[in-house]
């Protein structure tokens, strides 16, 4: 019930008040993909999901955390594309990158909920 107060309340946030560069981090447009990893996540409809969730995870983490802790899940994120992107067309590769990256915001969104209440 708690992460479900959690979520009706980060979807709200979020709506209301993005980060000015979430943009950049936004589900991939596959129309520009230019990338081989790029090309291979929206040639992949498992891929493709995470790519969904894990955007999904960090407009929210980045609306609900102070200023500090969202320079730092930033700066995380562009390293993990830097990361994401030597995968280029290696799919294991790419789904461990996506689920290390998923864990890592859903850790940030536990610490958010665990300092309820809500």
């Amino acid at each position: 019930m708690r992460w479900i107060a959690l979520a009706m309340m980060a979807i709200a946030v979020a709506s209301l008040s993005a980060p000015a560069d979430a943009a950049d981090y936004a589900p991939l447009d596959c129309d520009k993909a230019k990338s081989p990893a790029e090309r291979t996540i929206c040639g992949d409809y498992d891929l493709g999901q995470s790519e969904a969730r894990m955007a999904t995870l960090f407009t929210i983490t980045t609306s609900l955390v102070a200023m500090g802790q969202r320079g730092d899940i930033q700066d995380d994120q562009r390293k993990w594309l830097l990361s994401r992107d030597a995968c280029g067309k290696n799919l294991g590769c790419l789904q461990e990158s996506y689920a290390r990256r998923i864990k890592e915001l859903e850790n940030v969104m536990a610490g958010i909920a665990s300092r309820g209440p809500y």
